[in-house]
């Protein structure tokens, strides 16, 4: 039996690592792989004798997975822990497993999506090998045995390529000749649930991608729906460009005249019959004019990348100019105010012209046309302002 569980052993591994040096040959967005770190504690559910309490630090594992896809997965798991016990009994004890296990993507199934886009939730399960060895009071040469694990995990999304995690697993062993503190096993060949490991750790997207595959429907969920209600203000919004006005961004009486000049002087090309010859060279230079001077803006509530519904005119004043002009293009810069880590405010100054840009082509710009990136903190504007300073400004080339 022995020489059975380190062959399954053996198996297990090999097959583990051919799995692991094939190559990723794949065109989605996400990367396949992560790497799943993890440490904690662990509880003894059976064969230890009596009188022995073994501490409960010591435990940890590393996870190696391809996600198939959004849903499912393998992973193979490697396991250590450390049995021992200083009090009247001591014994000291390491335990080494690996085994083959099928993940399950429950966040996906259960549409996490439809209300978070940071807490998700895994499951896991397999069969593998695990050997106990004894170091005191006597050296048992190693006890080989085979391990059934499973387990939950709940994730929190910390960016889109890293995730913490929170895993609670229960380990079943079969043909357990000794117990963990030395002593025999008087019912070797029952099964038992002979631990439970809880662990604190992070997971690892590994590709170019940076994209976690249990993250990334989540998030490209959210965003599409997104995409999709905005496209559907920005047809409204096209529909009455005459008589809506950008109130909420209105902040001197001169900018509501100015808004009121680009309707009055800007026009789109299906109105041309309409308003003959308004549309002439001065009016594209003076609606350019505007947008490069930053009169006309994109803004966004604190620490959010979603459009403000005021600010949909704005973006669609910028898509019609282009679907005018086109050979004029555009560049998109984002930005944030001063509250927040420095990092922060970039990543989130660059997400916000990311969204300006998703909208525009959603919309029919193509993004050969457009380009952006975060300039974070926007500096010229006081703290008594901050909410002109969450914006998106455009640059017409």
């Amino acid at each position: 039996m022995k020489k059975t569980i380190t062959q399954i052993l053996s198996i297990t591994l090999l097959l583990s690592c051919v799995f692991t040096l094939s190559a990723q040959n794949s065109k989605d967005k996400y990367d396949h792989w992560a790497i799943d770190l993890s440490a904690g504690i662990h509880t003894v559910g059976a064969s230890l004798s009596p009188g022995y309490n073994p501490s409960l630090f010591g435990q940890g594992s590393l996870g190696i997975r391809y996600m198939l896809n959004n849903r499912f997965g393998v992973r193979l798991d490697l396991g250590y822990s450390s049995f021992q016990d200083e009090a009247a009994l001591p014994f000291k004890s390491n335990y080494y497993r690996a085994s083959l296990e099928g993940v399950v993507n429950m966040g996906d199934v259960l549409k996490f999506h439809t209300w978070t886009n940071r807490f998700n939730l895994m499951m896991h399960g397999g069969v593998g090998a695990a050997s106990l060895n004894i170091t005191e009071p006597t050296d048992n040469g190693g006890d080989p045995m085979m391990a059934l694990n499973f387990g939950i995990t709940p994730q929190f999304r910390i960016n889109n390529r890293m995730s913490l995690f929170l895993d609670f697993s229960s380990l079943i062993h079969f043909y357990q000749d000794d117990n963990f503190d030395g002593g025999p096993n008087l019912s070797p060949r029952e099964s038992n649930i002979s631990l439970f490991n809880t662990s604190l750790g992070l997971s690892f997207a590994l590709g170019k991608n940076k994209q976690l595959a249990d993250s990334y429907f989540m998030e490209e969920v959210v965003v599409n729906d997104e995409l999709e209600e905005i496209k559907n203000r920005l047809a409204a919004a096209e529909k009455e460009i005459e008589v809506l006005k950008n109130k909420e961004l209105a902040a001197t009486p001169n900018q509501e005249l100015i808004m009121t000049e680009l309707d009055e002087r800007y026009v789109r090309k299906d109105e041309a019959d309409k308003y003959a010859n308004v549309v002439t060279g001065s009016n594209v230079d003076f609606i350019r004019q505007l947008l490069n001077s930053g009169y006309i803006n994109v803004y966004f509530d604190v620490n959010k990348t979603r459009i403000q519904d005021g600010s949909l005119n704005s973006v669609n004043y910028l898509k019609q100019f282009l679907i005018d002009n086109p050979t004029v293009n555009a560049e998109l810069i984002g930005y944030a105010d001063e509250t927040g880590s420095e990092e922060r405010n970039k990543t989130l100054s660059q997400n916000r012209a990311k969204r300006v840009f998703d909208v525009l082509v959603a919309a029919g710009i193509s993004p050969a046309r457009l380009s952006y990136y975060g300039g974070g903190e926007d500096k010229s504007v006081t703290e008594d302002a901050r909410q002109f300073a969450r914006k998106v400004t455009f640059k017409l080339k």
